[in-house]
């Protein structure tokens, strides 16, 4: 049994059972190109169909990897790159469309049932707001003790605020009542946010 040196435990590769972790290429590369004939695309490359040991060789030359880049096409197409660059162009561009992708924020709107006039249209203009930023707006009315039996209060607030709403925001789920709460969502409208 191998030993590190200057410790008396094995080496974690010499364990039983032990497989090193193999990272799959997303790509075949050069020798690992199965098809016997490809389409050659690259830079100082006449495009054309070409044997496999003949494009490797044309790419060697050159200093570069033989990529295969649509290996569903007939003949397969590869294209004479440096592999490593393009890895890392691939990697940067999946971390961009990962950035971009908006992550949907929801801000939460408080009313009670006997919300007065002045209250309601503060919070009316917060949510003008959030939904020209492209947030989510839930709004629900909470119903504290005997409160409950004003259920219809709460409903017609919250169409009144939904309404007020209407040219920025659009109601993505209708008054629903859950326990002591009546919720209900609105999303922007598409072109409604900031110019």
């Amino acid at each position: 049994m191998a030993f590190i040196p200057g410790s008396n435990r094995p080496r974690p590769f010499n364990r039983p059972g032990f497989r090193p972790r193999v990272v799959e290429e997303p790509y075949r590369v050069n020798e690992r190109i199965t098809a016997p004939r490809v389409r050659v695309v690259g830079e100082n490359i006449k495009v054309d169909v070409y044997p496999i040991h003949v494009a490797i060789k044309m790419a060697q030359e050159q200093g570069l990897d033989l990529v295969e880049i649509s290996p569903n096409a007939d003949p397969p197409v590869c294209k004479v790159i440096d592999y490593s660059k393009f890895k890392y162009e691939q990697k940067k561009k999946q971390k961009e469309i990962k950035s971009n992708a908006q992550k949907t924020v929801v801000k939460e709107m408080r009313f009670g049932p006997n919300t007065d006039d002045h209250d309601f249209n503060f919070k009316v203009k917060h949510a003008i707001n959030f939904l020209k930023e492209g947030a989510k707006v839930k709004a629900y009315v909470h119903f504290a003790g005997r409160s409950i039996v004003y259920k219809e209060r709460g409903e017609i607030l919250l169409l009144k605020f939904a309404q007020s709403l209407e040219e920025v925001g659009k109601v993505e789920q209708f008054p629903k009542l859950e326990g002591k709460r009546m919720y209900m969502m609105l999303t922007p409208k598409p072109g409604a946010g900031k110019k």
